[in-house]
């Protein structure tokens, strides 16, 4: 079908079911409605990825992608007062806000869908924005990456069989697993803690995002610059365990808590950027979309079990302690495999 309607099938579909959740009566209604907005959603970021390798010169790519997943703090930092705001509708026009809510977040995706169908392009040469001069040059250089790498996979069979892909997909399995762990404990920690009220609490679990936001730029584009990507993954795990570890160790002090989770964050998010940047190295063509999407699939298992463990461990323990030090050594290992996977580069 093309990368250009894809993307905005799935964000118009995404933003119409995400509306949808308003209509929601009971238990299992809110169940279906979820599934199916997974269903919906299911595609996007590895087709986001996929298209990349159609526009951005691998050695861009890095940097690229950290422009594109700063999206993911950022929707942290304004979600939050966001959400307050829109829950604070509650009433009007005879809806709860809950349903406001739903709404409020489901219509940007539908008009962004169909700003995509207008604005983008299945591949360079068919850019009209572009000039001749340019639309040529830029697709003749991605050829000519494509050429030079004879030995990346190229066939859907060879990409879900290859053990390169099965590794690649347990680094980002541990990564996702950390990713949700913290992202959906975070604001408990703190109110635990803190005992600040929504505002307060909103404004102190932003932090580590803004600080995030900036690092993966700095570190996505460190990356193409010194075209490296392994150790700049390993080292960004490495620095996320440690803020984990030091979260433990100031767990009793709110200032110092909060300067452990930034650093965690600027690490552990900074990893995302150039971690995208080496399936390309390795797969091409069809394989590229088939693994692409393997390695999100299973990589994704790790938001539910991420955040399961985190819970479990307050349960048995009754604090945060056990759960982020197992979320410290998942990174350990993360940094580990990664050295391990061997680049076609």
């Amino acid at each position: 079908m093309g990368a250009r309607l894809w993307i905005a099938r799935i964000l118009i579909a995404w933003g119409v079911v995400s509306m949808g959740m308003a209509l929601v009566s009971d238990t299992k209604t809110f169940y279906a409605a979820r599934i199916l907005l997974g269903v919906a959603e299911a595609g996007f970021f590895p087709g986001m990825v996929l298209y990349f390798t159609y526009w951005i010169p691998a050695a861009e790519r890095a940097g690229t992608t950290a422009l594109f997943m700063i999206a993911q703090p950022v929707a942290v930092i304004l979600g939050a007062p966001l959400s307050a705001l829109l829950l604070g509708l509650d009433g009007r026009a005879g809806l709860a806000g809950w349903q406001w809510l739903f709404i409020g977040e489901g219509l940007p995706a539908v008009a962004l869908g169909a700003a995509a169908l207008w604005i983008l392009t299945d591949r360079p040469e068919q850019a009209t924005w572009l000039s001749p001069d340019e639309r040529a040059a830029l697709s003749e250089r991605l050829a000519q990456e494509r050429a030079a790498a004879p030995g990346r996979h190229t066939s859907t069979t060879a990409a879900l069989a290859s053990p390169l892909v099965w590794l690649l997909s347990t680094i980002y399995f541990l990564n996702a697993l950390v990713s949700y762990g913290v992202l959906l404990w975070l604001p408990k920690i703190l109110h635990d803690l803190s005992g600040a009220d929504t505002w307060r609490l909103a404004a102190i679990t932003v932090i580590p995002f803004v600080a995030a936001t900036g690092a993966m730029v700095v570190i996505g584009r460190h990356s193409d610059r010194t075209r490296e990507r392994k150790r700049h993954v390993a080292a960004c795990a490495l620095v996320a365990a440690a803020g984990l570890a030091l979260a433990v160790a100031v767990s009793h002090s709110l200032p110092l808590l909060i300067l452990a989770f930034t650093l965690s964050q600027m690490g552990q998010r900074s990893i995302l950027s150039v971690f995208w940047a080496i399936p390309p190295i390795v797969l091409a063509g069809t394989a590229a979309a088939a693994g692409i999407g393997l390695i999100n699939a299973v990589g994704n298992l790790g938001g539910f079990v991420g955040p399961a463990v985190m819970g479990f461990l307050r349960d048995t323990t009754g604090t945060y302690s056990g759960g982020l030090l197992v979320l410290a050594a998942a990174l350990v290992l993360e940094a580990i495999l990664v050295m391990t996977v061997k680049l076609r580069d």
